[in-house]
């Protein structure tokens, strides 16, 4: 359709000459659209296909080291986390390779978090994204607390990656305990009224549930599902609270 359009445009304002160029470049815009349109495949965290496996797991783990140095030191219960995480997803051999791969990538380049978060980004679904930021957070709370450190980079990071400040907050306050992170996690204030409280416990309910996708990689479901206890125990604590 565009190449047309274009043709037509460039026949008024060039005369055939014109057209012809303008059917050129239309035609490629046509195709360019019809090729952002065609389905992917999504695998660990919603992956499509215009993120080959390799560059999704090297810039993965960029995020994840960005992470684990934002204190300025480096945890080895956090490293053996990424690792563990990556064995379970991958298999030993897979994992070793990608680590392989990424000591020599991170030996001859410096990790931007704006860049590698960017390029992820446009590359994936949103819930894809909720889930890379919840790792991240898992990644942090290895050791047994989050330092303010790592959550303002991982704060960063969730704004590279076009995460609403609502989801990102709702995550974040499953690795903390305060007075208000169960409404924090179900993205309400602490003023809401019980019936506001019920549907928001659907709504995120809905937005988390392990059966939404069962398509995808076992690591994937597994974040799910831990989010989705975390939502069911803040209704809970809601509950036991106000009583109802």
């Amino acid at each position: 359709m565009i190449k047309w359009i274009a043709a037509l445009l460039g026949f008024v304002f060039y005369g055939f000459r014109g057209a012809i160029l303008g059917f050129i470049i239309g035609s490629l815009i046509d195709n360019l659209t019809s090729s952002s349109r065609k389905g992917g495949g999504f695998g660990m965290f919603g992956r499509e296909e215009r993120v080959t496996p390799g560059d999704f797991e090297l810039h993965l783990l960029s995020l994840s080291a960005i992470v684990i140095r934002a204190d300025g030191k480096v945890s080895q219960q956090e490293m053996d986390y990424v690792r563990m995480y990556f064995v379970q997803s991958y298999g030993k051999d897979r994992a070793n390779a990608i680590f392989r791969t990424f000591n020599e990538v991170v030996n001859k380049r410096e990790m931007n978090a704006a860049r590698i978060a960017q390029f992820l980004a446009q590359r994936t679904q949103y819930a894809a994204r909720l889930q890379i930021v919840h790792f991240l957070f898992s990644i942090a709370n290895a050791d047994g607390q989050v330092s303010t450190a790592e959550a303002n980079k991982i704060r960063e990071i969730g704004k590279y990656l076009r995460l609403g400040v609502k989801d990102f907050e709702s995550i974040m306050a499953m690795f903390f305990k305060t007075t208000d992170n169960a409404y924090k996690i179900l993205e309400i204030e602490k003023s809401a009224t019980d019936a506001e409280v019920k549907k928001a416990f659907r709504t995120m309910a809905k937005k988390y549930h392990p059966d939404k996708i069962q398509n995808m990689d076992e690591a994937y479901i597994k974040g799910a599902e831990e989010k989705f206890r975390k939502v069911q125990e803040a209704y809970e604590q809601i509950q036991k609270e106000r009583g109802f």
